[in-house]
């Protein structure tokens, strides 16, 4: 073949690759960005298998999976789930809840962290005597009062309920746990001339007025007379003659009450009785000058409603070995004690809360006796929270703080 013929047929081959090459890296999956973002992806992955000696060690974890330690029908189970609120676990765990039963928190909580607890308590047969009524139910409220509130019984903030248990199940017609309703009577006052219902146990017209806490002035009178009896929608008037009074309805503020509970994750709360605010009527005797108000005094406070107390649990539960520091915040210990705290009960307890040594000293800061602890938190091996206060208030009142307690620890070897 012609040398020059060879030569022409090299340079139509070299042009038709190159033609091929600038196809090929024209087309759009091989844009400059995307070439850019896998050289990117390879420097990458090559770096960190470099930094990991070539073998990854890092678990994939989904970001809105949680561990959650759920307690139902006698037992517990811990779950990962990605369920969003309660409600979606229970479903998710084909969880049925009857008629009565109570689950804390409530099913609208989210479930947003790791151990997060949740506890389902199942109804128990209750039998609801309202004088010669009585009402058969199941429920697993923890009070009387949200027991008859579960099963729509109306009762009002005088009514006395309690929580009875069945001694003669043929004497009392029940073998399962009463809550009696002893009511209170209700009856119309006239107040110096404002019209109000009250509710009372009182059984004449004197103790109600002691009940109510209701004194009669100079001028002021009273029918029927004190030692009438009450009954059902029984009419008192108070009257004040000579002066002008006039009366105002107030509120009163509805008492809440926090009890601590370790079944439940911190930072959660779970109502166990619904309170109500109450209400009152304010009288004042008006001073007039020349037909204008110039001043009044206040001459009666008489409660019309009383007030229903709230009663709130906050859960205090928190894993140690997922996060110290939750516990030492809980227990209100100053952040910048942290490091302190810390050291001391590491070194006295390795932070496992239900420690005892063969001296008695007991939990993590080793309390001697540990029987001063479990006076202070009867639940102390299960509740961390309770037992940082406790030493934290032990590391005040002997060292200062935890500064001090902390010097005396490395100093001395013991606290």
């Amino acid at each position: 073949m012609p040398e020059r013929f060879k030569a022409f047929t090299k340079r139509v081959s070299q042009q038709q690759h190159v033609q091929k090459v600038r196809y090929v890296i024209g087309r759009p999956f091989f844009s400059v960005p995307f070439a850019t973002f896998f050289g990117l992806l390879a420097i990458g992955v090559a770096a960190f298998l470099i930094v990991s000696g070539g073998e990854p060690t890092f678990k994939l974890k989904a970001n809105d999976s949680n561990l959650v330690i759920i307690s139902y029908d006698g037992k517990q189970q811990t779950v990962p789930t990605q369920a969003r609120t309660v409600k979606d676990l229970l479903r998710r765990l084909n969880i049925t809840l009857e008629k009565g039963d109570v689950v804390e928190p409530s099913l609208a909580t989210p479930i947003d962290s790791d151990n997060f607890r949740v506890n389902v308590y199942r109804a128990t047969p209750v039998t609801i005597v309202d004088g010669d009524h009585k009402t058969f139910t199941y429920s697993a409220a923890a009070t009387s009062r949200s027991i008859v509130k579960q099963a729509g019984v109306t009762v009002y903030p005088e009514d006395n309920v309690k929580l009875l248990p069945t001694y003669n199940f043929l004497q009392d017609n029940s073998i399962a746990q009463r809550v009696v309703i002893d009511r209170a009577t209700p009856i119309h006052m006239n107040l110096y001339g404002t019209s109000i219902t009250l509710r009372t146990h009182a059984k004449t017209v004197g103790d109600m007025l002691k009940e109510k806490d209701i004194t009669l002035g100079e001028g002021d009178s009273v029918q029927p007379t004190k030692n009438t009896p009450l009954t059902a929608q029984t009419s008192v008037f108070v009257i004040r003659k000579g002066k002008q009074v006039v009366s105002q309805e107030q509120p009163i503020d509805m008492p809440v009450e926090e009890v601590e509970d370790n079944t439940l994750s911190f930072g959660t709360t779970a109502i166990r009785q619904q309170g109500a605010p109450g209400k009152k009527i304010v009288t004042y005797e008006v001073e007039l000058q020349n037909g204008q108000e110039i001043g009044r005094r206040v001459i009666q406070e008489v409660t019309t409603q009383e007030p229903v107390k709230q009663i709130v649990a906050k859960g205090t539960y928190v894993d140690i070995a997922k996060d110290r520091t939750t516990v030492m915040a809980a227990a209100g210990i100053a952040r910048g004690d942290f490091t302190y705290a810390d050291y001391v009960i590491e070194h006295e307890s390795h932070w496992n809360p239900g420690a005892v040594n063969s001296a008695g000293c007991a939990g993590l800061g080793q309390a001697c006796p540990g029987s001063k602890l479990a006076a202070t938190c009867p639940s102390w091996r299960t509740d961390p929270v309770c037992q940082m206060r406790y030493f934290d208030g032990y590391a005040k009142g002997r060292y200062g703080g935890w500064y001090g307690a902390y010097q005396h620890k490395v100093a001395n070897g013991w606290w």
